[in-house]
């Protein structure tokens, strides 16, 4: 059975680029797309017809239509041979997507839709949905790079494997190099043991370094293995963790976190690293969730 890729539309043209870059992500899986738009205004007891003076495509529902219809004309033009489906849901953005995201493997948004206030660079529901969608949730600037590298945040952490997993399957889907970074800094990284007992905290210069690239490796390991083709380069980089993985972001057509890492509070659906790249990345994010994460 072929797979399924969401695209949540709503006339923005941050959803526009975002139904272009679903419409690929369909194309390369050999799965299909559904465009949704969430419909809020009957939960709003707001009429949905025109006015009895004006004309009779106009209305609330008409033209949820045909901002439906635009992204459905865009996805076929961008993917011809994509088997494209729509939907108007009546709800809010969150809940809607939200539910799609229970049968899709990929969710797509744009990083800010009509909703959106100046000056913000995403908006609530690129958030919110990286934080609870049930599948990947990738977030799409308003012009999206087709080339560059897959750039993948590793931190050796168990909810980081899946993000591991998800970016070596579309760095071989685009036929690209992967990037692998690690950042590092002496308040993230464990202590190595002690190599003298009489010294306890004493280890040879370089010793955190080499504990560093060693868990990059080993959180690899087995990846490479299943993805032979997939050309991989290692980065391990002291610094802090998003301003390393931002400033990679400048040349990828792609940057894949996980949802959590090791440094994340108990109970947060989001780290601080994937809300700042939510924020601040300069190439589409896809944000993964670790396949138990809870709600």
């Amino acid at each position: 059975m072929a797979g399924l890729v969401v695209v949540g539309v709503d006339g923005s043209a941050s959803g526009l680029a975002a139904v272009a870059a679903a419409a690929r992500e369909a194309q390369t899986r050999g799965a299909s797309l559904r465009v949704v738009h969430a419909f809020m205004w009957p939960m709003m007891h707001v009429p949905l017809g025109g006015s009895p003076l004006g004309p009779a495509e106009g209305g609330l529902r008409s033209m949820a239509d045909r901002l439906v219809a635009e992204a459905v004309e865009r996805a076929r033009e961008t993917a011809p041979g994509v088997d494209v489906s729509h939907a108007v849901v009546t709800g809010e953005p969150l809940t809607v997507l939200e539910t799609q995201s229970r049968e899709a493997e990929l969710v797509v948004v744009g990083s800010r839709g009509m909703g959106g206030f100046v000056g913000l660079l995403v908006g609530s529901t690129a958030v919110h949905l990286a934080a609870h969608g049930q599948c990947p949730v990738l977030v799409v600037r308003d012009e999206p790079a087709v080339d560059g590298p897959v750039v993948v945040g590793v931190d050796g952490s168990e909810p980081g494997e899946r993000a591991v997993e998800f970016a070596f399957a579309e760095a071989a889907l685009r036929k690209a190099p992967l990037v692998a970074v690690h950042a590092w800094n002496t308040w993230n990284a464990p202590l190595p043991p002690p190599q003298h007992t009489s010294e306890p905290y004493a280890n040879p210069p370089g010793t955190l370094s080499g504990e560093e690239e060693r868990l990059l490796s080993e959180a690899l390991a087995g990846h490479r293995e299943r993805y032979p083709d997939v050309v991989v380069e290692h980065r391990v980089v002291r610094g802090r963790t998003r301003e390393v993985l931002i400033e990679a972001s400048r040349s990828a057509q792609l940057v894949v976190v996980g949802a959590r890492g090791r440094g994340g509070f108990q109970g947060l659906l989001l780290g601080s690293v994937s809300q700042a790249l939510l924020h601040h990345a300069h190439s589409p994010l896809a944000v993964v969730r670790a396949a138990d994460a809870d709600d």
